[in-house]
């Protein structure tokens, strides 16, 4: 798998939902812009915005159910995952989200909650919560194979 590195703001806000084992997963729209440019020749480039899909679980789900809002500003680090599916008329369809491996709030405190960070040790995660202006970085645990969206 792909390993990518997106800054972005949030689209709108999270969904999140829980299976039945009581497993958080959440997924955000993230728009990254490329800025444009100016050719020598004087011909003018427009900004390109892509959307990236991204899907979060456990307790990072849960920091992103907290603490993230339609348009805060994000680092996420993941995989690019791409999933094909048949829905119930027969429709073949296709997906390519980002599996987060890592979240970054960058939005300053005041537009944001403070961030949260989940780090996982010895196979046991553990969640802290900043109380300064600094960032939240927040790394997942293993998703299962579990496609809830």
């Amino acid at each position: 798998m792909n390993k990518v590195f997106l800054i972005g703001n949030v689209g709108r806000e999270p969904a999140v939902r829980y299976l039945d084992a009581g497993v958080c997963v959440a997924q955000i729209e993230l728009a990254t812009t490329e800025r444009g440019y100016q050719l020598q020749n004087g011909t003018r480039v427009p900004d390109r915005t892509e959307w990236h899909t991204v899907v979060f679980w456990r307790k990072q789900a849960e920091i992103v159910e907290k603490y993230v809002h339609k348009g805060d500003k994000l680092f996420v680090q993941g995989k690019i995952q791409t999933r094909n599916w048949t829905d119930r008329q027969g429709a073949s369809h296709k997906s390519i989200e980002i599996m987060a491996d890592e979240l970054e709030l960058l939005s300053p405190k005041a537009d944001s909650a403070p961030g949260g960070h989940v780090s996982k040790e010895n196979g046991e995660e553990r969640e802290t919560v900043k109380s300064s202006n600094s960032s939240g970085v927040v790394t997942p645990s293993d998703n299962n194979g579990e496609y809830p969206f």
